[in-house]
């Protein structure tokens, strides 16, 4: 074989393996290609404080609130800069009485946002009679987290509530499997109740990984206002946050 003959087949030789490796390379951008460009931001559960001490006029703050904050352009602006966003409310009091208001519900367009507001102008409190398990409700919004329809990057709970748990077992108890869950829980506690709820749910029911409490001094009042800042809170990233902290 000549040397031209054994330079002709090396380049041949390789320029077949040139061709396999770009179709594995084809094949693996191809992949790429077909899977989601981002899993779900944010899944977030609302529960809602609707027991003995909540009278309606401050259901109706909590509840009106909630779809004030929905509507309001900042709000629906941090939903769409990370979509999409999966929330489910519910309302709690003592230990058998949680009450889905809206089941897991898809927000990555103005139409979904609009409807989950008009969803909670027309719910009517199922109860208001019974006492306050906050242990039991953050049991129930754990689990929630099992009927959730897709993956998403953060699991929060959001709780808000205006007295302590004097019902079943604590909130704490449940701390080790939010951890399991990687759950953060997060708080807005409404002043005003005897003995005072907010050391309460300081040390015994917000935990996980940036936790944190609002506290509504002025009682049921500030829960608009308030329920808007801890969603922002809560939905923007943390660069986002960020650049919006230091620019005040």
């Amino acid at each position: 074989m000549t040397n031209a003959q054994r330079r002709s087949g090396k380049a041949a030789r390789s320029g077949r393996a040139g061709l396999r490796r770009l179709a594995v390379l084809s094949a693996a951008a191809l992949a790429l290609a077909t899977q989601p460009v981002q899993a779900c931001a944010l899944a977030l559960v609302m529960g809602l404080d609707i027991s003995s001490s909540v009278n309606s006029s401050e259901y109706r703050l909590q509840i009106g609130g909630i779809a004030a904050a929905l509507r309001d352009p900042e709000i629906r602006a941090a939903i769409m800069a990370d979509p999409p966003v999966w929330m489910t409310i519910y309302e709690w009091s003592g230990q058998r009485q949680q009450t889905d208001v809206v089941g897991w519900t898809r927000l990555a367009t103005p139409a979904q946002i609009d409807a989950l507001a008009a969803r909670l102008d027309r719910h009517v409190r199922p109860y208001d009679a019974f006492a306050t398990a906050i242990g039991q409700s953050l049991a129930y919004a754990l689990r929630r987290f099992d009927a959730l329809p897709e993956a998403c990057a953060r699991r929060l709970v959001d709780l808000s509530g205006d007295g302590v748990s004097n019902e079943g077992r604590q909130a704490i108890a449940l701390h080790p499997e939010a951890a399991q869950r990687g759950v953060t829980v997060n708080a807005l506690v409404i002043k005003g109740g005897n003995p005072d709820p907010e050391a309460h749910y300081r040390y015994g029911v917000i935990t996980g990984p940036g936790a944190f409490l609002l506290v509504a001094r002025n009682g049921f009042e500030d829960y608009p206002d308030l329920i808007k800042g801890k969603l922002l809170r809560e939905l923007l990233p943390e660069m986002l946050l960020g650049a919006r902290d230091a620019a005040r």
